[in-house]
């Protein structure tokens, strides 16, 4: 176990000092997958992107640059 630890030593370090995660990545491809399954019989795709937007903190205005 010492060796394995030993080796590893410097991703585990990183690990607790950076503390990044992908949870609000994986949030967002949930509520996604929740959608589509709701959505499947939507005739129209501008009424799925609509929701898409809304459900995703959208607040009306697109910024094009």
């Amino acid at each position: 176990m010492a060796k394995t630890l030993t080796s590893w030593l410097e991703p585990i370090v990183t690990m607790w000092r950076f503390r990044k995660s992908n949870g609000p990545t994986e949030g967002f491809h949930n509520k996604m997958e929740i959608m589509s399954r709701r959505a499947y019989a939507f005739r129209s795709f501008e009424n799925y992107r609509r929701r898409v937007l809304t459900h995703c903190g959208w607040d009306g205005i697109i910024n094009r640059v």
